[in-house]
């Protein structure tokens, strides 16, 4: 005899499996690169400390920080830090994530090596 509870035990399982199934990273990987949703860039910043972004104001605009929703979880290597004004950014191996604004299509990389070398194509 089958319990009475057990499909309702089995379609919970079911639907806690695929929630996990679903969760993904917040970029991926593009031929050794770390790429947005778009497929743009993404960037690190030298200036930055592990888990912190230090491009606020006018860079942020020239360098859009990965934002993260208020509900983000770590995944990974991938994690969530708070920037200054209290907004959530994705980071990768505690390395803020950003992209540039002069890129223009996916697989561009105007800004490696901008302001003396400071920004960095983010890689694996």
């Amino acid at each position: 005899m089958i319990h009475p509870r057990t499909p309702a035990r089995a379609a919970l399982a079911l639907v806690v499996l695929t929630l996990a199934a679903c969760a993904s990273a917040p970029a991926r990987m593009d031929g050794g690169v770390l790429t947005g949703a778009t497929g743009m860039t993404l960037y690190t910043f030298d200036k930055d400390s592990a888990g912190k972004s230090v491009c606020n104001g006018p860079c942020a605009n020239n360098w859009p920080p990965l934002m993260a929703t208020e509900a983000a979880k770590p995944y990974g290597a991938y994690s969530v830090i708070t920037r200054d004004d209290g907004k959530k950014q994705w980071a990768y191996n505690s390395k803020p994530l950003y992209f540039f604004i002069k890129d223009q299509k996916p697989g561009d990389k105007t800004g490696d090596g901008f302001l003396n070398g400071a920004w960095h194509v983010a890689k694996e």
